[in-house]
């Protein structure tokens, strides 16, 4: 049976070169480096701009004029940057400007191996650029293209992982109080109790004497930090439960009541694979193991990811 088409890895729409104004942004968070390829014009333009959208669609349309005034007519206008802090709201601010605009997956994009290597936005712009003609081309192995969300399909993800990084806080607030403890020898106080702020100037070392002043108050701030987290998480928890309840029959809610009844499936961890898996349009079942981490993906190498996708399932390295 024929794979459908991925458009990640290639693009499927005819690119015309002539009629084709092709950009490529490098990002930071003090300027944006904007290069570009004239139909028309022989110069290959490089402009640093302040992080505006605004002031990179004049930018846009002022190179489309200079190739129309070139003799070219100009039907398409690409534009490609690559993940990272600024996320998907750039390409669809573009989009809704009638901007064929892309995000291109960073670790796709081929760069020299070499340890000593000159690195330059300059540089940078130039390798996306060349991986970015060679997409609209309709080649693969230049680079791949990420999926650009919905604002909704974004802010879905928020919950259940603001979860899992309280959960992460938590266990390090818990592990500093331990620490703090353990450091004078005291074993048997237990500082995520309830009552544990009202006891702590009762605890006595094995020595004999209470616990040192600046070491109470670092338990007490941490104790008031365990205190926050735990509400913080339970808030989220009791949102969430009032979301699902709210509207059962919405298509992502139903897929969640649905994981749940399957034995030892919690309704965090359903909600979290029908967010982070099931939601998106992964092209076949290696993609589906390649995502899972279960398999590696075309572009690892070395013994290091085999590693982590054994850890990430609790299994050995090598089991």
């Amino acid at each position: 049976m024929q794979k459908p088409h991925d458009e990640s890895k290639a693009c499927l729409t005819a690119f015309v070169q002539d009629s084709t104004l092709t950009v490529v942004i490098e990002m930071s968070l003090a300027n944006w480096l904007v290069a570009g390829m004239i139909p028309g014009v022989d110069r290959q333009p490089l402009k640093k701009i302040v992080p505006n959208p605004e002031v990179l669609l004049q930018l846009l349309h002022r190179w489309r004029d200079e190739a129309i005034k070139a003799g070219k007519e100009i039907t398409r206008i690409a534009v490609a940057y690559e993940t990272g802090r600024d996320g998907f709201w750039l390409a669809r601010w573009l989009r809704a400007r009638g901007i064929d605009a892309h995000v291109i997956h960073a670790t796709s994009v081929a760069v020299s191996r070499e340890h000593r290597r000159a690195k330059t936005d300059r540089i940078d712009t130039a390798v996306l650029q060349r991986g970015f003609l060679g997409w609209l081309r309709g080649e693969r192995g230049h680079c791949s293209m990420a999926y650009v969300p919905t604002v909704e399909e974004e802010d879905a993800k928020r919950p259940h992982r603001d979860r899992e990084s309280l959960l992460k806080l938590r266990t390090s607030t818990v592990n500093r109080m331990k620490s703090i403890l353990i450091q004078f020898g005291v074993r048997n106080f237990n500082p995520i109790l309830r009552k544990a702020p009202e006891n702590l100037a009762s605890v006595r070392t094995p020595e004999g004497i209470p616990l040192p002043p600046n070491s109470v108050t670092a338990l007490r701030r941490h104790m008031e930090r365990f205190r926050v987290i735990k509400e913080q998480i339970k808030a989220i928890e009791r949102t969430r439960l009032e979301r699902l309840q709210r509207d059962p029959a919405e298509k992502l809610n139903a897929m969640v009541f649905l994981l749940v009844r399957i034995v030892g499936l919690g309704i965090e961890t359903a909600e979290q694979l029908v967010h982070e898996i099931l939601s998106r349009n992964l092209r076949d079942r290696k993609a589906v193991a390649r995502y899972a981490r279960l398999t590696g993906a075309p572009d690892e190498s070395g013994s290091k990811q085999p590693r982590q996708r054994a850890f990430a399932f609790g299994q050995p390295a090598g089991a």
